[in-house]
């Protein structure tokens, strides 16, 4: 794991603000809807439009395609010109997960920030925030594992489980994910990816 200090969790937390069972109930039925109906509509201002009353915050012109799956989502951060593919699942549970601007991030890439402590008696959870900066870009199916912090820049290849923090500019790739090259871009770009009824 990285540097990033892990905290124990004794349960599930509780899923967004409102308080009390009913207000919790709500909470969770909310989210239900959205990941499993609202986050399919096929068309990006309605889906973004609840989309931005749910995270924590997210910032300007984002891109997020069908099916994206968020738990506790006021522990998101998004930053400006984002891409979200299909099927991408961000997990706040854990702790803040923030990605920078100009990330794009694939189909089927996993984002988690809390997991289960193999050698706890109990089978505990433990949760840490992850870090992406900005124009970093993940490949497809990569599975970023708590704690971790992707640095500007770097690129993580498809398929990738990354556990360790990634440097800026390097590209990772494999199971556990490790060195594989360096990336040459200037990083100018910027992201404008929004294909319709995706």
């Amino acid at each position: 794991m990285s540097a990033l200090p892990q905290k124990k969790h004794q349960g599930l937390p509780v899923i967004g603000s409102p308080s009390g069972a009913w207000g919790a109930r709500a909470a969770i039925l909310g989210l239900y809807l959205f990941n499993r109906w609202f986050s399919f509509f096929p068309f990006h201002a309605p889906r973004l439009w609840i989309i931005r009353r749910m995270l924590g915050s997210i910032g300007k012109f984002p891109s997020i395609l069908i099916g994206l799956e968020v738990r506790s989502p006021r522990n998101i951060h998004l930053g400006d010109y984002v891409v979200l593919n299909r099927g991408v699942l961000l997990d706040g549970r854990g702790g803040r997960l923030s990605i920078g601007n100009n990330v794009d991030i694939a189909q089927d890439v996993a984002i988690w920030t809390l997991e289960h402590d193999v050698h706890d008696d109990l089978h505990q959870t433990r949760g840490a925030e992850v870090h992406i900066e900005d124009y970093a870009w993940i490949g497809f199916r990569a599975v970023i594992m708590p704690g971790v912090k992707v640095g500007r820049g770097a690129v993580v290849a498809a398929g990738a489980v990354v556990t360790r923090d990634v440097p800026a500019k390097a590209i990772v790739g494999g199971v556990p994910a490790k060195r594989i090259g360096e990336r040459r871009s200037e990083l100018k770009y910027q992201n404008n990816h929004r294909p319709w009824f995706q």
